[in-house]
């Protein structure tokens, strides 16, 4: 392996178009083909723009996405162990040598894209490299089935960066964090990445590696794309203000923000992360325990081990010019009232600890307050105002299934156990969706995709809103099932009506297993089309040998157990 001096400390790429070119680009740009872009890519694009990503100077070409999945090496042999690449659907209308508009959902104007390469890949050998193995549970792997299967690159020239109207003055590019943490007059600053709100646990974490290099600590939090069902950026900024203006010495202390789409990869993200953190001036950089771990996989194993972030990093440290602060589970002391390491505790000290899933379904979701012990009062507030009581919250039932294995029936039961329980309910049935709001798609399978999809959002917004929503569709793809259960987020159960196609066969009243049978229906779930099940649903319900009463107040009776339903 080739001696590489750091490249992650010097120049920082700029990718903008200068201010006096920027009338005669825009004008050039808007008679261009114009392609919009995802909201991941709009992230990648910005951080590309500002130097954040560097040495990269615009979106991966094959040489450079093929080393970087073989070797997590650009092909000049520099590390950068994730892929930054710009996914299209093939497209006659584009061809090498042309240039493209990049346009954000709002249609805002970003970018020119030469298209110097247009190259096919791989869904399932891109995912196992990457995250270590193909499993549909992995959110990002579940968004990868809706990204274009050709990657374009070529020069990029950015024409603005993406609108941000939240927290402006917290939005800093590299080269402006870098100069406000000079100008604190410490050579160390130690970085922490985080997508989760800061408990005391977190501010004695930061503040003791701080303290360890005599530094400043950059407090980093991600404001992009995180794990689906993570608590929403605002909240968490609310809760950082609080803390650095209250609890962080103010010439130790900087809070700024970093709009990554993370990919929850891992030991290579957390790599990458060391890298974004060297570009924006750090020199530290705090590797939790299962850092940017996306949780189980679908046999309900984790997909990384607790530390095996933590060695990557440590291992490539030199390479990048970031050394790595790892920190073990940290405990609260009651005699002591501080937070210490419990690896350096001896077995009989009184320790106290609360896990995220306490904090979210003990506390939060059942309404009590967090103890002093561990949130600050002000934090605790914050919280408690943003993620209401369970019973006050959104959810998604989500019923999946053969035709006729009873969804709608069941659902229909439940739709009115909810009701007369005092809960808001919304039901959205395959049949009546696909008169409204899917008219005119087929059952192709990129049609049966964005039927579910568009069940999906619709989903989502009613959740995020604090309601109730059923949903009765076939939704015959896990991976898209898994797509909506990310889009959803913490409310979406799944609910499989596992009932045999034997028993739905035989008990098909519309006669259209016959048909398919014998050809007259194409693309039939169950016969010529394939039904996934699911591998770890919430529940698992059939229509064989109960009634649909029976199985709705099963789920009744389970969600009042996990107290979305008061108990009358």
């Amino acid at each position: 392996m080739p001696q590489l001096i750091s490249p992650y400390a010097g120049e920082l790429v700029d990718l903008l178009v200068p201010r006096e070119q920027l009338l005669q680009k825009t004008a050039f740009a808007n008679t261009l083909p114009s392609i919009q872009v995802s909201p991941r890519i709009v992230c990648d694009l910005e951080l590309l723009a500002v130097g954040a990503f560097s040495p990269l100077r615009g979106f991966m070409n094959e040489a450079d996405f093929r080393s970087v999945l073989d070797t997590m090496r650009l092909a000049d042999g520099t590390l950068f162990p994730m892929p930054i690449t710009l996914p299209v659907e093939p497209n006659p209308d584009l061809q090498p040598g042309m240039q493209v508009a990049l346009r954000d959902s709002r249609n805002n104007l970003l970018a020119i894209q030469q298209i110097e390469e247009m190259v096919e890949w791989d869904l399932e050998s891109t995912a196992a490299a990457v995250f270590g193995k193909f499993d549909a549970r992995h959110p990002i792997i579940a968004e990868m089935h809706r990204w274009g299967r050709c990657h374009i690159s070529g020069r990029l020239e950015v024409l603005q960066l993406p609108p941000h109207l939240d927290f402006a003055e917290l939005r800093r590019t590299p080269t402006q964090t870098r100069a406000e943490l000079e100008s604190y007059g410490h050579p160390n600053v130690v970085a922490f990445q985080t997508r989760n709100p800061l408990h005391r646990v977190h501010e004695a974490l930061t503040k003791r590696a701080a303290a360890a290099v005599d530094g400043v600590l950059l407090l980093h939090p991600v404001v992009g794309m995180t794990q689906p069902g993570d608590v929403d950026h605002y909240t968490r900024v609310r809760v950082y203000k609080t803390l650095i203006d209250n609890y962080y010495q103010a010439d130790r202390s900087l809070l700024s923000l970093l709009p990554l789409a993370m990919r929850m990869g891992g030991p290579r993200e957390a790599v990458w992360h060391a890298i974004i953190r060297r570009n924006y001036g750090a020199n530290h950089f705090i590797v939790g325990r299962d850092h940017a771990g996306p949780g189980s996989d679908s046999s309900g194993q984790p997909f990384y081990g607790p530390y095996d972030a933590q060695d990557l990093v440590v291992r490539h440290a030199d390479e990048i010019g970031v050394k790595a602060v790892p920190f073990t589970e940290m405990v609260y002391l009651e005699d002591e009232d501080r937070y210490e390491e419990s690896a350096k505790l001896p077995p009989d000290a009184r320790t106290r600890r609360i896990s995220g899933t306490q904090v979210r379904e003990d506390y939060l979701g059942a309404g009590v307050p967090l103890p002093a012990w561990f949130s600050r009062p002000e934090v605790a507030e914050i919280l408690a105002q943003s993620y209401p009581p369970r019973h006050r919250r959104g959810v998604c039932l989500w019923f999946t299934g053969l035709s006729g294995s009873g969804k709608s029936t069941t659902a229909e039961h439940i739709l009115n156990l909810l009701l007369e329980a005092g809960r808001n309910v919304t039901l959205l049935d395959g049949d009546v969706v696909r008169t409204h709001l899917s008219k005119g798609l087929g059952f192709s399978k990129a049609d049966r995709d964005t039927n579910i999809r568009r069940i999906g959002y619709v989903a989502s917004e009613i959740v995020r809103h604090g309601g109730l929503v059923i949903c009765a569709a076939i939704s015959p793809y896990r991976a898209t099932r898994q797509d909506v259960r990310n889009l959803v987020g913490a409310g979406f159960m799944e609910i499989h009506m596992a009932t045999p196609l034997e028993y739905v066969e035989a008990h098909d009243v519309k006669g259209l297993y016959a048909k398919a049978r014998r050809g007259e229906i194409k693309g039939f779930t169950g016969i010529d089309d394939p039904y996934e099940p699911p591998l770890n649903p919430e529940f698992t319900l059939t229509a064989e040998g109960t009634t649909a009463a029976d199985n709705a107040r099963l789920v009744i009776d389970r969600l009042i157990e996990l107290g979305y339903i008061l108990p009358c």
